[in-house]
């Protein structure tokens, strides 16, 4: 059976900057420290909005149409387009349907992946799965993107991690390297801890809950950062022990992009160099479920990644759900270089 693998890559940040000067000055009185020391621990140092009126299926649009560009791909060549978000247009129906309108990708089947993020890799991997058993599917574009920025209170402090973007990668079969494995891992038990708590069937959408707030994103429990720092670790040994790699012949590693001193702790955790770890949160803050494909995007611009490359993707989004994929480049991998 063929592997599934990253033909070509597009990512999109929208232009408008809000830059944590812009939240000290918000946060001023009510949490005067809390911007300087978010700064200090996440290495973000500012975050991008997209114009008003625009919702997740446009910056998807965007990221679609670069990756495209790049592979010289059409719309109407698509057979699936795989959206990665949890800051969807619409409860229902599916942001991806809204994304295959939009993108003019007729003849293409879509659907969704809600996992926070950690949408991204496993929308990766249920692709890479299904281009494996289903030989038609010739070009999968999966997608992630995150507005979270709309759904969250901005007088919230925890607004200040919320960025806008999107990243989009191109799939095609391939008889050598792609995607090689991939792992999951998910508690429950901290599913009440960070969310959108009502406009679902739990809670339907009224007028006291949006008096309360609880239509919007919240931190109302304990997410301890430790999820992270145990979870990664034993992500990152899974795909190597399944791969039948070591951790050491990984290339380079994408982490979930909200704390740089959480990767700079894993990374020493496991033995490996700081160099290895590609960082974007400094220049695009937050990106949630976009985060990863952007970061992989970034690497593949600056050239990080090149045929033969080894890469590990790692997501963690609330709930919480963990997903990793490690995959290798192709010679067909295309760059602006």
């Amino acid at each position: 059976m063929n592997r599934a693998a990253v033909r070509s890559t597009g990512c999109f940040v929208p232009p408008i900057e809000i830059p944590n000067d812009a939240l000290r000055a918000r946060f001023r009185e009510s949490a005067p420290e809390f911007v300087d020391k978010q700064e200090a621990a996440s290495g973000i140092r500012t975050r991008w909005a997209a114009p008003e009126g625009w919702a997740t299926s446009d910056l998807c649009v965007e990221a679609a149409k670069r990756a495209l560009a790049r592979a010289g791909v059409g719309a109407d060549e698509l057979d699936l387009i795989v959206v990665g978000t949890d800051s969807p247009d619409y409860i229902t129906p599916s942001t991806s349907v809204v994304v295959q309108e939009k993108l003019g990708a007729k003849r293409a089947g879509t659907f969704d992946v809600g996992c926070a993020c950690a949408s991204f890799p496993t929308a990766i991997a249920t692709a890479s799965g299904l281009m494996s058993t289903q030989p038609h599917l010739k070009r999968v574009l999966v997608i992630g993107a995150y507005m979270m920025r709309k759904l969250s209170d901005p007088t919230d402090t925890m607004s200040f991690f919320y960025g806008d973007g999107a990243g989009a990668a191109l799939l095609e079969p391939s008889e050598d390297g792609g995607v090689l494995t991939a792992s999951f891992l998910a508690d429950g038990s901290y599913s009440k801890a960070w969310g959108i708590y009502a406009g679902g069937t739990a809670e339907p959408a009224s007028e006291e809950a949006i008096r309360a707030g609880r239509t919007h994103v919240r931190l109302v429990g304990k997410y301890p950062p430790e999820v992270n720092e145990h979870g990664w670790p034993t992500l990152a040994k899974r795909l190597c022990e399944q791969g039948g790699f070591s951790l050491d012949a990984v290339d380079l590693w994408v982490f979930t992009q909200v704390r740089r001193r959480t990767i700079e702790k894993v990374m020493a955790g496991l033995g490996l160099p700081i160099e290895r770890a590609h960082m974007i949160m400094d220049k695009w803050g937050y990106t949630g479920s976009a985060c990863i494909p952007m970061a992989l995007h970034d690497a593949i611009e600056a050239g990080r990644v090149k045929p033969g490359t080894l890469v590990a993707l790692i997501g963690s989004g609330v709930g919480y759900n963990q997903a990793g994929v490690a995959l290798r480049a192709t010679e067909r991998l295309l760059t602006s270089g």
